[in-house]
């Protein structure tokens, strides 16, 4: 009785083990799997859904341009790439009063030996400041192609709503730039006189 008392347990470890591996299996599959399912749920809905949703409120941030000059509010800036590629803003932070149109500009780069094409998506804290947070311009409305090393300077022209509660007295805008689509879509065709995006500057 007793090697079969062995073997039975040899039989139970097995499986045992045989359970873990395909545990551990299914959560790097799942995190692997996560931009993916994002972005399949961004083609569902309408990639560009988040900055439609934004851009709906450009008209009543370019109507309302008085400055409150009374209070002073901290713009603190986030970058995170989802790929091997540079993308960062030039500046951390800026203290703007509301009301005012205010420009940052952010660096990209693509790292890799392809061509890309990506967009970023935007989050706001504290989430009560999101609604408030009108931007006029924006490189998050539109996906971007970059060629192999290609670097690319694009502009955020924004402004804070004065309508804006009094206890926030900071805004952290987070971007996340990650490739999107299984394939790179073709770049249009431009003329040889063509130019990269225009830069901006602070104005009041």
């Amino acid at each position: 009785m007793k090697p079969l008392r062995i073997a039975g347990l040899v039989v139970d470890n097995r499986r045992m083990v045989t359970k873990l591996v395909v545990v551990v299996v299914m959560m790097f599959a799942f995190g692997y799997a996560l931009v993916p399912i994002y972005r399949t749920i961004c083609e569902a809905l309408g990639v560009n859904i988040i900055a439609r949703g934004e851009q709906q409120g450009v008209s009543d941030a370019t109507s309302n341009t008085q400055v409150d000059l009374s209070r002073t509010v901290t713009v603190e800036f986030d970058a995170n790439a989802r790929g091997p590629w540079d993308f960062k803003p030039e500046t951390t932070h800026v203290d703007v009063h509301p009301g005012e149109v205010v420009t940052v500009m952010y660096e990209f780069r693509n790292r890799q030996d392809r061509t890309m094409a990506a967009q970023a998506f935007p989050s706001y804290a504290p989430a009560t400041a999101a609604p408030h947070f009108r931007k006029l311009e924006c490189f998050c409305f539109t996906q971007h192609v970059l060629k192999p090393g290609e670097s690319k300077r694009w502009p955020v022209v924004f402004v804070i709503d004065r309508k804006l509660p009094k206890d926030v007295r900071t805004i952290t805008l987070s971007y996340t730039f990650f490739e999107v689509g299984s394939q790179t879509p073709v770049e249009p065709a431009q003329s040889a006189g063509a130019k990269s995006p225009a830069t901006g500057a602070k104005a009041s």
